[in-house]
């Protein structure tokens, strides 16, 4: 992973992310990179990692958003 060019996380789209970060799984999984690289990978992993949550917590907020319209004009909710 040795001077790699990374998109900044904050840029990346949930499914960019989430694609970038199975390809690190897969790449730590396989045990052949050193150390430091791993530890490099692991760091890119977390970051992602969390980039992904931010994106699943900002569409269940606006799934919740919608459903609280919804049930303000007196549309029927299913869960």
């Amino acid at each position: 992973m040795p001077n790699e060019d990374f998109t900044p996380v904050e840029n990346l789209s949930y499914e960019q992310a989430r694609e970038e970060l199975m390809g690190i799984v897969s790449k730590l999984e396989s045990g052949a990179s050193s150390l430091e690289d791993s530890l490099a990978l692991w760091e890119r992993g977390e970051a992602l990692a969390q980039r992904c949550e931010e994106w699943l917590d900002g569409a269940k907020k606006r799934l919740d958003a919608a459903k609280e319209r919804r049930a303000q004009s007196g549309g029927e909710t299913s869960e």
